[in-house]
């Protein structure tokens, strides 16, 4: 069970497309709606393990507000920007796949901002640092902006949104955080760090996985009926996700040092999905069923862009400097 687990968190870019067909065929053999249930325990999977994983006091440390501010920049004004723009551009009558391109351009960073920064050798800290930034401020962050936003086409419950957060955010941050204190406490910080804390992310894993079937299986009926949907759906996911490497790139190399630009790069480009499935399905009930189609698509796209800009990492930003050197 253990290497099964281990197999789908570090094989994404197979085990993400395998719980979707997966999902597609349960929901044309079965009545996908009896799944519904799964959808917060799912969720508390998904989040509660990362938030173990989490340092806080990292928000407190000083140095780096440069990058930091940088990336604060990008995430919570030019994403957003871009995400609310190709909404209008590709679903200006379709309210909620809008509303899921504006929930991942608001919520930034994840788990994967930290792996994928260390796999291209650069500023983990850094990029430990955006990722709980990134999370405490859009979690904030995210209500105001679908009210100001889309507020006019689609109804926005702020306060369910607000509560929603909380539950599948806050609450487990906190218990996460409780959760890492009782393990450092008993084990001490290195055996947690060497030994524990890697046990946490497979499970967090099999979360997202089980989200993104259940996704899937709420629509299954309009995919088999509507083929074309899916490329429909995916061009303007690989459009925001170019432009959001591109604009990485070029702010990183005109501004700082090869780690730190790195670690903006998937700092920014990295959206925490997990979150966004989690409020879409969680907050809008059955019309969030079609926002959560796209987001579910966006981590196909998300996965195999960040490994194949991993191989260009050196050519972009040149070799990472020789240890000792």
């Amino acid at each position: 069970m253990w290497n099964v687990l281990n197999w789908l968190q570090k094989n994404l870019v197979w085990s993400i497309p395998l719980a979707m067909l997966a999902g597609l065929g349960f929901g044309q053999i079965a009545d996908p709606g009896l799944l519904r249930w799964a959808i917060l325990p799912l969720t508390f999977l998904m989040v509660y393990p990362m938030m173990v994983t989490m340092d806080v006091k990292e928000l407190v440390k000083p140095g780096g507000g440069g990058l930091q501010g940088t990336t604060l920049a990008i995430n919570f004004v030019l994403m957003p920007a871009i995400g609310y723009g190709a909404g209008l551009l590709f679903f200006a009558d379709q309210p909620m796949m809008r509303l899921a391109l504006l929930l991942t351009a608001l919520l930034p960073t994840s788990g994967m901002t930290i792996s994928w920064t260390g796999f291209a050798k650069g500023n983990v800290p850094a990029a430990v640092k955006m990722t709980v930034v990134g999370l405490v401020a859009g979690s904030l962050l995210a209500p105001v902006y679908l009210k100001v936003l889309l507020g006019t086409v689609v109804e926005i419950p702020v306060l369910q949104v607000f509560l929603q957060i909380a539950l599948i955010v806050f609450l487990p941050l906190l218990l996460g955080t409780l959760t890492r204190r009782w393990l450092i406490g008993r084990h001490g910080e290195a055996r947690f760090n060497q030994q524990l804390k890697p046990k946490f992310p497979p499970f967090s894993t099999l979360g997202v996985l089980g989200i993104v079937f259940v996704s899937m299986a709420l629509k299954s009926g309009d995919i088999f009926a509507q083929p074309a949907l899916l490329p429909g759906l995916l061009l303007p996911l690989v459009l925001v996700y170019a432009i959001n490497f591109l604009l990485g790139t070029l702010v990183g190399k005109a501004l700082f040092r090869r780690g730190d630009a790195i670690a903006l790069v998937y700092g920014t480009v990295m959206r925490n999905l997990s979150i966004a499935l989690a409020i879409a399905v969680g907050v809008f009930g059955t019309q969030g069923a079609d926002a959560a189609l796209l987001i579910a698509l966006a981590y196909i796209v998300q996965v195999q862009s960040a490994a194949w800009y991993v191989r260009l990492t050196d050519r972009l930003f040149g070799p990472p400097p020789a240890r000792g050197g």
